[in-house]
């Protein structure tokens, strides 16, 4: 079924705020025809995204009868963007966002959630069900499988070394370089055009996982098939309120987030009813990345879609199918509402 995605100025959301552990969230928010729901979802977003990037999916969970919540990550569109230093990078850490969720949950009044995240937000699910079990009641990841807390600190450097070589981008993304020349509406524009696949001419790529962000290339990038229009001119907006470098702070993270997980080395396992959705063609989060899950997740469905890492809105009606599917074998929704 063809579901029309959401829009920036829909009726089928409101856009609320909410002071969650002193600082300012913006989260989309959406109820059923009717204001009656059987569970609310959490969507959580990743790099370099926004809360709207589940715009493909909310229309069929509304579909469902779920309650929708879908929050801008720290330093993102209309969330806070504290500033490191003086503040310390754990607020764009792995813990923090999980500590947000779980009061953003009681703001709306959720005493249980589904929680799904794609990219950096499948990141913070995992971890989210980690911290906050009871609250969990299933959790769902698009691309980005599920890696355990270690005792060992692997710096990024050395896990490019090793075994992750295509996480390089993370060193440069990380490193200051990039927010140099993406810093004002047009770089963001062909900077953002470039992220969700826009050629040169000649099909010069904006951008290499073993590098990064080939600056060089962003001035001739052409239009993107994936973002564009109206949903590109949103994006450009909310990217120019803070600038690039705080949704960068989430790649400076990886010492502050490792410490944190100390406190979750007696919980590897996750017995959460879990689904992940695997995209083959993520030239980042790679499908070798998720063999040992099904060891650490009992209770795990998994699922695929012939996609890049930008799954949800290239191949939305798959996805969809996925997640409807597993949510209706967990026992919400019904296929004669859709």
């Amino acid at each position: 079924m063809s579901l029309q995605p959401i829009e920036p100025d829909d009726s089928r959301i409101e856009h609320k705020t909410a002071v969650l552990n002193g600082l300012n969230y913006h989260y989309l928010y959406a109820v059923p025809p009717g204001g009656q729901f059987n569970a609310t979802v959490f969507l959580i977003h990743g790099w370099p995204d926004l809360s709207l990037g589940w715009r493909y999916q909310i229309p069929q969970l509304l579909g469902m009868g779920l309650r929708v919540v879908a929050p801008d990550l720290m330093g993102f569109g209309g969330t806070d963007a504290p500033k490191v230093p003086p503040n310390p990078i754990n607020l764009y850490g792995l813990k923090r966002a999980s500590d947000d969720i779980a009061a953003l949950a009681k703001h709306v009044g959720a005493e249980q959630i589904i929680l799904g995240g794609h990219d950096w937000g499948g990141f913070v699910v995992w971890r989210c069900a980690q911290w906050y079990p009871k609250l969990i009641s299933h959790v769902f990841a698009v691309c980005t499988p599920y890696t355990p807390p270690h005792e060992q600190y692997l710096s990024l450097e050395d896990l490019v070394k090793g075994p992750l070589p295509q996480f390089g981008y993370q060193i440069h993304l990380a490193s200051g370089e990039v927010e140099k020349s993406v810093n004002d509406e047009q770089s963001i524009r062909q900077f953002l055009k470039g992220i969700y696949g826009g050629r040169g001419p000649n099909r010069e790529e904006p951008f290499d996982p073993h590098k990064g962000v080939l600056v060089e290339n962003l001035p001739i990038i052409g239009d993107s098939r994936l973002l564009n229009g109206k949903i590109l001119d949103y994006y450009v907006k909310e990217y120019s309120r803070h600038g690039i470098h705080s949704t960068l702070n989430w790649y400076r993270t990886r010492r502050a987030n490792w410490e944190e997980d100390q406190g979750l080395l007696d919980k590897k396992q996750i017995h959460t009813p879990a689904l992940f959705i695997q995209a083959t063609f993520d030239s980042v989060l790679k499908p070798e990345m998720s063999q040992s899950m099904d060891q650490l997740i009992p209770n795990l469905t998994r699922g695929e879609v012939a996609s890049t890492h930008w799954a949800l809105t290239q191949k939305p009606e798959e996805v969809n199918a996925i997640i409807r599917k597993w949510l209706e074998n967990q026992g919400f929704g019904t296929r004669s509402s859709l």
